[in-house]
């Protein structure tokens, strides 16, 4: 299947490769897909570079204290009732009896400690699972998006526009090092035009860019060259080499 003729369903497969519940051979191809094709490529970089920024921007969510000493108190009562019938069964054993309600006192005992395990791990997904959703609906929007790769088609930079907040966001995903010497400058690539500069990038892993839909809309390409610290000034070209560069490709918010 053509996954670029369908967005839906190609946002649903980044999405789930993403959260780790795409598995086995379907996980295989969506990989091989995106080695193969930009915007597939630029699908998963985009949900995965979404997911990772949520543990940096989302503020701890601690549940109610309430429901730590319900589940603590549950605990602390099966420890008491296994005490208990440990007691009980050492106290037969030495009067020659046999236990007969231990293997229903035990069996009762599991299944509450089971039912205090299954009561946290139910907070735990309710307050992970409002968490994302609040982060999803305040997720930014895309408009733009493209993947920056070297001579050997290696991802280094995944570039994408926030029409809402007018900025460029670029996420480093290589293992890139410009040095300290030196910086790196991204460039907008018009058709029949000269390079425009976009801005300096710092050795920062993300990096966020005033822009304006007009800096984007009908460029088909970036770039990013090496420059000498601090990049070169408004108005001249890219005078050091080219080390990336990608199609910027629009894409349904």
């Amino acid at each position: 299947m053509n996954l670029i003729a369908h967005p839906e369903l190609l946002e649903l497969l980044a999405a789930s490769h993403a959260l780790g519940t795409l598995r086995g051979g379907a996980r295989r191809r969506f990989e091989a897909l995106a080695r193969e094709q930009a915007p597939v490529r630029a699908a998963a970089l985009v949900w995965q570079g979404r997911l990772a920024s949520m543990t940096e921007l989302q503020s701890p969510v601690t549940p109610d204290p309430a429901v730590w000493t319900r589940i603590r108190n549950m605990i602390d009562a099966e420890q008491s009732a296994l005490a208990i019938e440990r007691q009980r069964q050492a106290a037969n054993a030495k009067a020659g009896g046999e236990p007969t309600q231990g293997g229903w006192l035990r069996s009762l005992a599991l299944w509450r400690t089971a039912t205090a395990a299954g009561a946290l791990a139910t907070v735990l997904a309710v307050t992970v699972g409002l968490n994302l959703r609040d982060q999803l609906q305040n997720a930014p929007a895309v408009q733009y998006v493209a993947v920056l790769s070297d001579d050997k088609d290696a991802a280094s930079m995944l570039v994408t526009f926030d029409p809402k907040k007018k900025q460029l966001v670029l996420q480093r995903v290589g293992s890139f090092n410009e040095g300290n010497d030196k910086s790196l400058q991204l460039w907008a690539l018009p058709p029949g035009g000269a390079p425009r500069s976009l801005g300096v990038l710092d050795n920062a892993p993300g990096l966020r860019l005033k822009a304006s839909e007009s800096d984007v809309q009908a460029v088909p390409a970036l770039a990013i060259s090496l420059e000498a610290k601090g990049g070169v000034p408004a108005g001249s070209g890219p005078k050091g080499p080219i080390l990336f560069k990608g199609a910027l490709i629009e894409k349904t918010i």
